[in-house]
C-alpha cells in the first residue's frame, strides 16, 4: 500500500490534525479528522439521505469533520485520485 500525502490542516498546532492522502493503488481518498460530536452523529445516523437506504452509521464506519479551510487540499486530493485511477485503467 502506498499513500501519497496531499495535505494537512493549515492551522495545525502540531498534534493530531485533519490530514488527506490518496492510496495510490486504489485511488481511494484517506482522511484523518476529528470524530463528529454526538449531535452531528445523531443527525447523520437518523436521516434517510437516500430514499429506501437504511439509516444509521454501521459499526465499521465513522463520521468525521474536515474544516472548510481544507477544501483546496480536498480538491487537490480528488484530482490526484482521479489521475491515479486513470493510470490504473490505462495499465489494465
Amino acid at each position: 500500500m502506498t499513500l501519497r500525502f496531499v495535505g494537512i490542516d493549515p492551522s495545525t498546532g502540531g498534534e493530531g490534525s485533519p490530514t488527506v492522502w490518496v492510496e495510490e493503488e486504489s485511488a481511494d481518498l484517506v482522511l484523518q479528522g476529528e470524530e463528529a460530536d454526538e449531535l452531528l452523529k445523531a443527525l447523520v445516523g437518523s436521516t434517510e439521505w437516500v430514499a429506501g437506504h437504511k439509516t444509521g452509521i454501521p459499526a465499521h464506519e465513522r463520521v468525521i469533520r474536515i474544516p472548510a479551510r481544507m477544501v483546496p487540499i480536498l480538491r487537490e486530493a480528488c484530482d490526484a485520485a482521479e489521475r491515479a485511477a486513470a493510470e490504473h485503467r490505462d495499465v489494465r
